[in-house]
């Protein structure tokens, strides 16, 4: 992954935030909108491509563009930057690899200790009935 190529890559849109905050609010464009194609992509090998479309399925528009957006602070420039921030975590998630999981047996002594206590709590059942002759 090539984070300079990747940052050339990113399309930025400001547009305007909701929510509170009086008149001002309705004139500063401070909310930032990333769009990123994962398809496009330079920075990213083919394997990587492969690995975000499958675990970013779920976030990716029709066109398989990644969007995220922005608006926590008041300042366009630092909506900007925690939008490319949170970005990078995303993508780095992502590409992260899962263990395989190796299918194991369980051991000898444990099967015995299973149903040896099995066996116990059995007796310890049968015990409680009414004896009859």
């Amino acid at each position: 992954m090539n984070k300079e190529q990747l940052l050339k890559e990113l399309n930025f849109k400001a547009v305007r935030s909701s929510g509170a905050g009086g008149q001002h609010v309705n004139k500063v464009s401070s909310k930032v909108e990333l769009t990123f194609a994962i398809e496009n992509s330079e920075g990213l090998t083919d394997e990587e491509k492969q690995l975000l479309l499958k675990s970013l399925n779920s976030r990716l528009s029709k066109d398989n563009l990644l969007t995220l957006s922005s608006q926590e602070s008041r300042s366009q420039h630092r909506n900007k930057e925690l939008v490319i921030e949170r970005f990078f975590n995303l993508l780095e998630e992502a590409l992260v690899v899962p263990k395989v999981r190796k299918a194991t047996k369980p051991k000898k002594a444990a099967v015995a200790k299973r149903l040896d206590t099995k066996k116990q709590q059995a007796e310890k059942k049968e015990n409680r009935k009414k004896f009859r002759f």
